[in-house]
């Protein structure tokens, strides 16, 4: 069994119910427990549009609210909330209801650069003791609409499973001609603004 390098007593608590995320802190050897957050996403990033706040501040701010929410249960646990945003300059994307809404988002995206933010706040003590947000730029190929209708058919309901319409660790990287950006960071929880912290809070090995 490998030796976890995590200091604390307790493990890591992600204030997510992501897969993803999930297995991106255990394939690291972080004992980590999930719970997922109960709040209003929609109503707060309404809220945040309407005072003006860009893509960027949307992705930071829910971050925070999940990891708060979690908090509220789990006193002195140290907790993780993360959340990410799709954008388009100023235009931001959520994920599709139906394949149709796939691909209006793919024809949006296609021949174009957009960027993911992923933000991430850690929580303990009932305060927030480090917050980031990472991003990602991600150029898609102009494709045709036959490779479009191709792609869909292949991908069937996993593109209503993200923002983007596409899991870029699978069939999704064939939609694009460019990525920039740390791998952890467009799977939605960047690893290594986090591992610093940790390690400077004492958290990981050093």
């Amino acid at each position: 069994m490998t030796k976890s390098l995590w200091r604390d007593d307790r493990p890591l608590l992600l204030a997510s119910t992501s897969k993803t995320r999930l297995k991106l802190l255990q394939d690291i050897s972080l004992p980590v427990e999930t719970q997922g957050a109960d709040v209003d996403e929609r109503s707060i990033e309404t809220g945040l549009q309407k005072d003006g706040a860009d893509p960027v501040q949307v992705a930071l701010a829910l971050a925070r609210a999940k990891a708060f929410d979690v908090a509220q249960k789990n006193t002195g646990r140290w907790i993780v909330g993360a959340d990410q945003t799709l954008a388009l300059g100023a235009e931001q994307f959520h994920k599709p209801s139906s394949i149709e809404g796939a691909r209006h988002h793919l024809q949006r995206l296609r021949g174009k650069t957009h960027q993911l933010h992923s933000a991430i706040v850690c929580v303990n003590g009932g305060r927030e003791v480090f917050a980031h947000v990472e991003s990602a730029h991600l150029t898609m190929r102009n494709f045709g609409d036959d490779f479009l209708e191709a792609y869909l058919a292949a991908a069937g309901s996993a593109v209503m499973q993200s923002v983007g319409a596409y899991q870029l660790e699978g069939l999704g990287i064939h939609l694009f001609d460019k990525v920039e950006g740390d791998h952890s960071t467009i799977l939605g929880l960047p690893l290594l603004p986090l591992l610093a912290f940790f390690r400077q809070a004492g958290l990981v090995e050093a």
